[in-house]
């Protein structure tokens, strides 16, 4: 996302970083349709994806694609949109945009309040029945909601925000959810995202256990987040090429038990 919003890096740039974290180990690229600066260029993320890939010879068969759909971005702002006619046409430009004719994982992005949640993963279970996507994903989404929408279409994973400045996923029986039944949880902003994630390494907790490993406390909360569950699967951000290879690094980062318990009861301020 990050090669996209703000701050963004140039387009070669960011293709670089891209290249850096499949170099790095990486098999899963998620994007969304409105990850860009606003409605004017919805897409952004996803052709920068296409371009990388292609500079690598195509998508390789073990290099998954994941999008998502359901998000607007009117003068910039992120306003949920699931409506199925909108998730339909949404889907359509997302094949574009990714060069594909069928999109390997397809994410309603956020439930929307005005429109039944039923409607919404049911415009994507039809997506699905139609060939335009393989595998259906919720983001942002409660254990129940999860239950709701198995009840329309297989739910192959689900994406909601997890961090040790963030445990909700926890403690709201999503993460077990997902583990008991054989769904992927994508954990995104695993490091808090934005000031958060600039503050971990000095985070007396985190900043101890890197330094006694000689890793980063980025990598070390990544690290924290994975040993949540086998389900769990991170998906960090990176503008630079640096951040992409130390978010790697995080997948054969065993922390031990000790550590482990050390971050469950430190307090990670949101402030």
């Amino acid at each position: 996302m990050h090669l996209s919003i703000q701050e963004r890096p140039s387009e070669r740039e960011g293709i670089t970083v891209i290249h850096a974290a499949l170099d790095a180990g990486m098999t899963l690229m998620d994007t969304a349709n409105v990850y860009c600066l606003d409605e004017h260029e919805i897409g952004h993320n996803e052709r920068l994806i296409a371009r990388a890939l292609i500079e690598r010879g195509g998508a390789a068969g073990d290099v998954l694609v994941a999008t998502k759909g359901g998000v607007a971005r009117p003068e910039g702002r992120w306003e949920p949109d699931g409506r199925p006619a909108r998730l339909r046409a949404a889907c359509d430009a997302s094949l574009g945009a990714l060069g594909v004719d069928r999109i390997a994982l397809y994410q309603l992005h956020t439930p929307d309040a005005r429109v039944p949640f039923e409607e919404s993963v049911g415009a994507l279970a039809e997506l699905r029945a139609e060939g335009k996507i393989d595998l259906v994903g919720l983001s942002n989404v409660s254990a129940e909601q999860i239950r709701a929408a198995e009840r329309i279409v297989p739910i192959a994973s689900v994406q909601n925000r997890l961090s040790p400045f963030f445990r909700e996923a926890l403690s709201g029986g999503v993460v077990q959810y997902c583990t008991d039944h054989g769904i992927a949880f994508l954990a995104y902003s695993p490091t808090g995202g934005g000031r958060l994630t600039r503050k971990l390494p000095s985070h007396p907790v985190a900043a101890r256990i890197a330094g006694r490993l000689g890793v980063s406390a980025h990598a070390v909360v990544l690290a924290w987040v994975l040993a949540q569950s086998p389900a769990v699967i991170v998906i960090p951000s990176a503008r630079r090429v640096e951040h992409a290879v130390d978010s790697a690094s995080a997948a054969t980062l065993a922390l031990a038990d000790a550590d482990l318990a050390a971050i469950d009861e430190a307090e990670f301020s949101r402030s």
